[in-house]
């Protein structure tokens, strides 16, 4: 059984999109093409070269894929997905977030 340890703190540094670490370590561990890819996961080239560029995410479908097809389950790629799009719209309401309070009782 695998073992998952939640994270509690916030990244100082943008997180890695999933797309990338298919790109730069599972595609080449696995020593397969992107079109070999592709097919073994019953998507089109252009939607796992979308993903690879970083150009779309990682969706539930996608995770359930690629989930399947390394071994690990999808809730890997959901979660590195939703960690670099939280990044990414904390980073992009930084200035708007000073203005909301947080309630109280709320914590």
């Amino acid at each position: 059984m695998t073992r998952e340890y939640p994270v509690n703190t916030r990244p100082r540094r943008k997180p890695t999109h999933p797309g990338e670490l298919l790109r730069e370590d599972v595609l080449p561990a696995l020593r397969i093409s992107v079109s070999e890819a592709a097919r073994q996961l019953r998507v089109s080239r252009q939607t796992l070269h979308r993903i690879l560029a970083g150009d779309a995410g990682v969706t539930p479908d996608m995770a359930v894929r690629l989930g399947k097809f390394c071994g690990n389950g999808p809730g890997l790629w959901l979660r590195m997905q939703q960690a670099y799009d939280l990044w990414h719209a904390e980073q992009r309401l930084a200035s708007e977030l000073t203005k909301i309070p947080t309630a109280p009782d709320a914590a």
